[in-house]
C-alpha cells in the first residue's frame, strides 16, 4: 500500500481526537504532536512539518466552527485541507491533445525505475484507448533495450530501438518517424546523475532535437528529501513539465519525496504504487490525502473496477457490506478483487476499512485462495450457504474430500467469520468522522 506507515499513523492520530471526551486545546496540541511525529518519520522536511503543524494548530483553535458540523469534524477538516495544500491542493492533469501525436520524454537518474515507469505510463494510456508506442534511446546501460522489450511485450505496446546504434538522437528521430499517427509516444532515455555533465548535455541535445510535448522526470520515492535536489538539477538543465514519483509502495520515505517535489513547484502527475505494470495512478492530492487519513478513495476504486471490468451486482454489493454473504460469495469477490491489486491496497480505498483489517487476515486470504476453492467445492450447498452448521464431523469430512487438513478448513471458516463480522461492524458503526459529510474546500 502507498505509504502505509504514514497513513496508519495519521489515522491513529485522528482516532484519538474522536476518543477524547472533549476536543479542547490539549487535545489539539496532542494531535499536532502526533502529526509531527508521523510526518518526520516519513522524512518530510522539518521546516515544512513545522509550517503544517502551526497552520493546523492555529486554525483548529482559532477558526470559528462552521454551522452544521461538530468541533471534532472541524479539526479533521483542517487536517485534511492543510495536508492537501502542501501536496498541491488540486490535481494537475497531464493533457493529451486529441488529433496529434503527444511525445513524452522520460528523464531521471540511473536506478530511479525509469524503464519500468515508461512501460507503466504506456499501459496507463493504452487502457484509456490511446494508440501508444515506446522508444528506447538508452545507449549506455547494457541490456536496457532487452529489458524494455520484455516489459513492452507483456502489454503488447510496440517498441523501437537499435542496440547497435550509439547516437541516441538518431534513434529517437527514427523511432518518431516510425510511429507517425500514434496518439502517445514515450521516449525512455539513459539514466543520468545530476553531476554527470556529459549525460546532462546529451539530454539537452536530445530534448532540442525531438521537441517533446513534455519532459517527465522520474523520481525514486525511496530517496526522501533528496528528491528536491534532483528535481532542481534536472529542471535547471531541461524544463521539467511533469513528475512521476516511483516506488511509493511501502516506502518509509515516500512522504519526503512527495513533499520535496511538491515544494519546488513541479507538478506531480503520476505515482507508482507497486511492482506490477498496472500499478500506476494519476496523482490527485485530495484523494491521496483522503486515503492516508482513512477516509477512503471511492473514485479511484471505481476507476480500478472499470479498468479491470469487475462486475459486482448492486444487490450483492449491499449484501457484502452488510455482512450477509456466503462462503461462495466471499471466494467470488476475492477472485474478482485479485485483478484490482493486493487486497490491502484496495481496502484502503474504502472509508475507514483499510487500517482496521489485520495484515495477517489479508495475507491468509491472498495465500490460501487456491486451496480454499477446493475446500469450498467439497462442501454441500447447505454448508456454503450457512457455515454456522459446521461441527467437527463436517470439518473432518470436508478436509478428507478436499485433500487438505482440518486446520486449513478451520482457517477458512475463521477468516470468513472474522471478515463477515468486521464488515457488519463497518456498516453499523462506521467511524465517527465518516458519519456525516464534511464539506472540504
Amino acid at each position: 500500500m502507498v505509504l502505509e506507515n504514514l497513513g496508519s499513523s495519521l489515522y491513529e492520530a485522528l482516532r484519538k481526537v474522536f476518543r477524547a471526551s472533549i476536543v479542547d486545546e490539549a487535545t489539539v496540541k496532542e494531535l499536532v504532536r502526533d502529526l509531527q511525529r508521523a510526518l518526520l518519520q516519513a522524512d518530510v522536511n522539518v521546516k515544512l512539518v513545522l509550517e503544517i503543524s502551526k497552520n493546523i494548530e492555529e486554525r483548529a483553535l482559532k477558526e470559528k466552527v462552521p454551522p452544521g458540523i461538530s468541533r471534532r469534524e472541524h479539526v479533521i477538516k483542517v487536517v485534511y485541507e492543510e495536508l492537501t495544500r502542501f501536496l498541491g491542493e488540486k490535481p494537475v492533469t497531464l493533457k493529451i491533445e486529441a488529433g496529434k501525436r503527444n511525445v513524452f520524454m522520460l528523464v531521471g537518474i540511473q536506478g530511479s525505475g525509469k524503464t519500468t515507469t515508461s512501460v507503466k505510463m504506456a499501459r496507463y494510456f493504452q487502457k484509456r484507448g490511446l494508440k501508444t508506442a515506446l522508444i528506447c534511446t538508452d545507449t549506455f546501460r547494457p541490456g536496457a533495450y532487452a529489458q524494455l522489450q520484455q516489459l513492452a511485450s507483456q502489454v503488447k505496446v510496440p517498441l523501437y530501438g537499435n542496440p547497435k546504434e550509439k547516437d541516441s538522437k538518431k534513434i529517437a528521430l527514427e523511432g518518431l518517424k516510425q510511429f507517425e499517427g500514434y496518439d502517445v509516444v514515450i521516449i525512455d532515455t539513459a539514466g543520468r546523475h545530476k553531476d554527470e555533465k556529459g549525460l546532462i548535455e546529451e539530454m539537452k541535445t536530445l530534448e532540442k532535437a525531438i521537441k517533446p510535448d513534455k519532459v517527465i522526470l522520474v523520481i525514486d520515492g525511496t530517496i526522501g528529501q533528496q528528491a528536491a535536489t534532483q528535481a532542481k538539477a534536472f529542471h535547471d538543465a531541461t524544463p521539467i513539465g511533469s513528475v512521476f514519483v516511483a516506488k511509493l509502495d511501502g516506502s518509509a520515505r515516500g512522504g519526503g519525496a512527495l513533499s520535496a517535489v511538491a515544494a519546488i513547484g513541479a507538478p506531480i502527475n503520476f505515482i507508482g504504487t507497486g511492482e506490477k505494470i498496472d500499478d500506476v495512478e494519476s496523482f490527485n492530492p485530495p484523494r491521496f490525502v483522503g486515503r492516508l487519513l482513512g477516509m477512503g478513495d471511492l473514485e479511484s476504486l471505481i476507476e480500478k473496477v472499470r479498468e479491470a471490468e469487475v462486475k459486482v451486482p448492486e444487490k450483492k454489493a449491499r449484501e457484502i457490506l452488510s455482512g450477509r454473504f456466503t462462503l461462495s460469495d466471499m471466494y467470488e469477490q476475492f477472485e474478482a478483487m485479485k485483478s484490482l491489486g493486493p487486497f490491502k491496497r484496495v481496502l484502503t480505498m474504502l472509508p475507514g476499512v483499510g487500517y482496521n483489517i489485520p495484515d495477517d487476515v489479508m495475507d491468509i486470504a491472498e495465500n490460501r485462495l487456491k486451496s480454499w476453492r477446493v475446500i469450498i467445492q467439497s462442501m454441500t450447498p447447505e454448508e456454503r450457504e450457512d457455515p454456522k452448521i459446521f461441527g467437527s464431523s463436517r470439518i473432518k469430512r470436508v478436509a478428507r474430500g478436499s485433500g487438505t487438513n482440518e486446520k486449513e478448513v478451520k482457517e477458512l471458516l475463521n477468516t470468513y467469520s472474522m471478515m463477515r463480522k468486521m464488515m457488519k461492524t463497518f456498516r453499523r458503526k462506521g467511524l465517527p468522522f465518516l458519519g456525516r459529510k464534511i464539506q472540504m474546500k
